[in-house]
C-alpha cells in the first residue's frame, strides 16, 4: 500500500490532531449526519485541550461533501498550521473519534487507509470520457471532449451510406486512440493504482486496445457503467467493489509472498523491531510488513519506544545509537508503531498489514528491501549468536 499521502507530516513537530470520522450521508447511515458526528469528536478534542483554531480548521473540511456513495470514512490529521492529511476510506470506523497528541496516530491513519485503492475511473463513450479519480481527499470528477464528432452511422442506402458509416467508424477509432492518450496523461499525473474502465461496448475496448505498457498493466475492465442514463448504479457498484476487494487481496499477497520468499532465501529482507530499525536507518526498506497482532493492544511490541531526529532515516533503538550516528539536535522518542511508519514515509516505502495467520513474523514485523549488503542484517548471523527464535 503507497504512503506517500502522509508524507505532509514530515517536519512538522506538533501536537495533533487525528480526526477518524464516520462520513457516510445520514440517508444512508441511518443515523445523524455527519455534521452531528463531527460534533461529538469536536468536543472529544476539545476535552483533550485541542485549540479552538485547529478545530474550526478541521471543521471546515469535514463538513464538505465527499460526494462518494455508500458507507465511507474520513481520515483527517491536522496541526496549528492546518490541515496535513485528508483522506477518504472505503471503511468507516464502527465509532468515530479524535485524538489531541504530541504525534499523530499514523498507524490509526495507515490501518484506514489498508482498504482504500488509489483509483482512476473512466467511463467511456464514443464522444469522449468521464474521468473520477477517487483517492486520497475523495472523488474528483472531469470530462474529456474526444475531437471527432462525425459518430453516427447514417440510414442512407448505397454508396453514401457506406461512405458516412466509414467516417463514422473512423471517428470511433481516433476518438478512442485521444481518449487513450488522455487516460494516459492522467495516469502519468496521478500515478493511480487501478485503472477501471467502463462504458460503451465498442469504444471502451478500442481505448483499451491503444494504451502502452505500463498504463495498461493497470487496467481492468467492468461492465455496466456509462455516461449517460440507464445504468443501473447499485448493480454496477457492486461489480466495482468485488474488483477492488479482489485488488487489494492481491496486492497483500504479492507482498506476502515475496517476505517469503527472500526470508527463506536470507537476502532482501528482514524481521524483528531491531532489524527493521537498522535497514530503515540506511534507507533499504521497499515495504514495510506490520502483522494484525502488532497493531493489536496486546501486541508484541506494544509499549516499545523508538528514538529518532529530524531526518526520516535518523531512527533508532536508543538515543545513545543516535548520538554514535552524530545525530545530537532534534532528538524525540516516539512510540515504535509511529517512528516505523514515519521513518517508512520518508524513503517512499509502502505498508502493508499482513492478516493474522498469514506469515511468521518476529515482533509482529518485518521489511522487503531494495537492496542488500555486507552490512544488511541477515537471520543466517542471528543464528549464529545463539537467537533461534529468528529461524523460521
Amino acid at each position: 500500500m503507497k504512503i506517500d499521502w502522509l508524507k505532509p507530516l514530515l517536519g512538522h513537530r506538533g501536537p495533533f490532531a487525528t480526526v477518524y470520522l464516520d462520513v457516510t450521508p445520514s440517508q444512508q447511515a441511518a443515523d445523524r449526519d455527519v455534521g452531528s458526528r463531527w460534533n461529538a469528536v469536536r468536543k472529544e478534542l476539545a476535552e483533550q485541550k485541542a485549540p479552538r483554531a485547529v478545530l474550526e480548521t478541521i471543521e471546515e473540511v469535514v463538513v464538505r461533501p465527499t460526494w462518494v456513495p455508500g458507507p465511507h470514512g474520513r481520515v483527517v490529521i491536522a496541526d496549528d498550521t492546518g490541515v496535513l492529511v485528508d483522506r477518504v476510506v472505503n471503511n468507516p470506523p464502527a465509532s468515530s473519534s479524535g485524538s489531541w497528541a504530541p504525534v499523530p496516530a499514523l498507524l490509526q491513519a495507515a490501518l484506514a487507509a489498508d482498504e482504500s485503492v488509489e483509483l482512476l475511473k473512466v467511463a467511456i463513450d464514443r464522444t469522449g470520457a468521464d474521468f473520477f479519480r477517487v483517492g486520497q481527499g475523495g472523488k474528483v470528477h472531469t470530462t474529456f471532449q474526444a475531437p471527432h464528432d462525425e459518430i453516427e452511422k447514417s440510414g442512407s442506402t448505397g454508396v453514401k451510406r457506406a461512405r458516412i458509416e466509414s467516417r463514422a467508424e473512423d471517428s470511433w477509432d481516433r476518438n478512442a486512440e485521444a481518449v487513450a492518450a488522455e487516460i494516459e496523461r492522467r495516469v502519468a499525473e496521478t500515478r493511480p493504482e487501478l485503472v477501471l474502465l467502463t462504458g460503451d461496448k465498442r469504444a471502451v475496448p478500442l481505448a483499451r486496445a491503444a494504451l502502452t505498457a505500463p498504463t495498461a498493466e493497470k487496467v481492468v475492465e467492468v461492465p455496466g457503467g456509462g455516461r449517460g442514463a440507464g445504468v443501473h448504479e447499485g448493480a454496477f457498484a457492486e461489480r466495482v467493489s468485488e474488483v477492488l476487494d479482489s485488488y487489494r487481496e492481491r496486492r497483500r499477497e504479492r507482498v506476502i509472498a515475496e517476505l517469503r520468499r527472500e526470508l527463506g532465501r536470507e537476502s532482501n529482507a528482514v524481521t524483528s523491531v531491531d532489524d527493521v530499525v537498522t535497514v530503515l536507518a540506511r534507507g533499504q526498506v521497499k515495504e514495510l510488513v506490520l502483522s494484525e497482532e502488532y497493531v493489536s493492544a496486546t501486541g508484541p511490541i506494544n509499549g516499545r519506544r523508538l528514538w529518532i531526529g529530524p531526518d526520516p532515516v535518523h531512527i533508532a533503538a536508543s538515543r545513545y545509537d543516535l548520538e554514535a550516528m552524530g545525530v545530537t539536535d532534534g532528538l524525540e522518542e516516539l512510540p515504535a508503531t509511529v517512528a516505523l511508519v514515519r521513518a517508512a514515509v520518508g524513503q517512499d516505502a509502502g505498508l502493508t498489514f499482513a492478516p493474522e495467520g498469514s506469515i511468521e513474523l518476529m515482533d509482529g514485523v518485518a521489511a522487503t528491501l531494495r537492496w542488500h549488503d555486507d552490512g544488511t542484517p541477515t537471520e543466517a548471523l542471528a543464528s549464529m549468536s545463539g537467537d533461534d527464535r529468528r529461524m523460521h
